[in-house]
């Protein structure tokens, strides 16, 4: 695509980070490392870490469904009835409503999480009736 071909004041893709480079050193905190923050966004996405043996507890996303990819480390993800092992690489599809949670193994677990932005909170006026 040539600069004429470009649209005047369109958004240009770009590297966004590197998360070898934010997961790279032991110390590494537990949490969030980074979340997507660009304005006029349609996604949501963060790095997390969970340190070694650490865990999510089971829960139920009831209104967005989320993808995660494990970039380093090692865990599994529930439920406990169905556990699955993950992996560097492991592209997992959490569909809406369903129960899961997450335990780190013995390197920790860090994944990118991908889902549809939530709605900010709004303020509205009562309707009179």
């Amino acid at each position: 695509m040539t600069d004429a071909e470009t649209t005047p004041g369109a958004p240009l893709p770009r590297v966004l980070c590197n998360t070898e480079s934010l997961i790279s050193d032991d110390s590494t905190p537990a949490g969030a490392l980074w979340r997507l923050a660009e304005s006029g966004r349609q996604l949501d996405a963060n790095l997390i870490r969970i340190p070694p043996q650490g865990r999510i507890d089971t829960h139920t996303e009831p209104d967005l469904d989320v993808l995660l990819l494990v970039v380093a480390g090692d865990g599994t993800l529930g439920p406990a009835a169905d556990p699955q092992p993950l992996a560097p690489g492991s592209l997992v599809w959490l569909p809406h409503g369903s129960e899961r949670s997450l335990v780190a193994g013995s390197r920790g677990l860090s994944y990118v999480t991908v889902h549809r932005r939530r709605p900010g909170m709004q303020i509205r006026t009562r309707s009179s009736t």
